[in-house]
């Protein structure tokens, strides 16, 4: 529940606390009255900053939370199109098998064999760094042990006496997988995907922290970190906020997912005990 609690209210201070900003955090103005303020103080207009504001003037916290956007946005979304090729690649190696399944489980082998980081500095150094390029690596390196989990929970489900009683009574093969095999083996995948999230998040501040993911001046917590680590003696609030949010962050979805999965076995097992 506090992690839920702490997910809700990050979500809600990423969307709302830019659209209610005085200024544009992107926006360089007066350098000298407003750089460097510390946390809880005011610039030489008068206007108070919550977490303080960095070398170019501009308000930590409000930036910060734009940069929440971009990290939240490719967490999610890296995370669910990871998890969506895993689900594809997954069910048809369990429901086609053979072959197919053989070179299928092989390729997520050879795969889950190579360091995702090593994966994901090849695929940003071929192409543009960017938002596109790290959402289609991360979908890239991060489908492999969702379609493991997949590919097992098939192979349990199409056993069952449901799915060749609805072949029997004349149903497609993919219409069976669709509608019969797919919603009693999705489960594992779903927890598996939003424990992703705070890893994809962790993997695209790295990578912006090198200089490899998003570029400025678009704000995410890894390039606000990266321009904070040489301010660490002097003005550590500038580095310090963002580790803090994105630290929080990760442990919040990690904790729900956690709690997720622990649900979802409680209920399994329910359902395999006898009445």
């Amino acid at each position: 529940m506090l992690a839920a609690i702490a997910l809700g209210a990050i979500i809600g201070a990423v969307v709302l606390v830019p659209l209610l900003a005085e200024r544009d955090p992107l926006r360089i103005e007066d350098v000298l009255a407003r750089r460097l303020v510390p946390p809880l103080g005011r610039d030489a207009g008068g206007s108070l900053h919550l977490l303080g504001t960095d070398r170019f003037g501009r308000d930590l916290f409000v930036r910060m939370m734009l940069a929440g956007r971009l990290s939240l946005l490719v967490g999610i979304v890296g995370a669910g199109l990871a998890g969506l090729v895993g689900t594809i690649v997954g069910a048809a190696s369990g429901w086609l098998g053979g072959l197919a399944d053989r070179t299928l489980m092989a390729l997520a082998d050879i795969l889950l064999a190579l360091p995702r980081l090593v994966l994901l500095l090849v695929g940003v150094a071929l192409w543009q760094p960017g938002l596109a390029t790290i959402l289609t690596v991360l979908a890239l390196t991060g489908w492999m042990g969702v379609a493991r989990l997949i590919r097992a929970e098939v192979i349990v489900v199409r056993a069952r006496p449901y799915v060749p009683a609805a072949q029997a009574l004349g149903a497609r093969p993919l219409r069976v997988l669709a509608r019969h095999v797919l919603p009693n083996a999705i489960g594992p995948a779903l927890v598996a995907t939003t424990l992703g999230v705070g890893n994809a998040i962790l993997l695209e501040s790295g990578l912006s922290f090198l200089g490899l993911g998003i570029q400025p001046p678009a704000p995410s917590w890894g390039n606000m970190i990266a321009g904070g680590r040489d301010l660490l003696v002097v003005a550590p609030w500038v580095a310090l906020a963002p580790g803090i949010a994105l630290v929080a962050t990760v442990l919040a979805v990690t904790v729900l997912g956690d709690a997720w999965r622990d649900r979802l076995a409680g209920d399994r097992l329910g359902t395999q005990l006898p009445q």
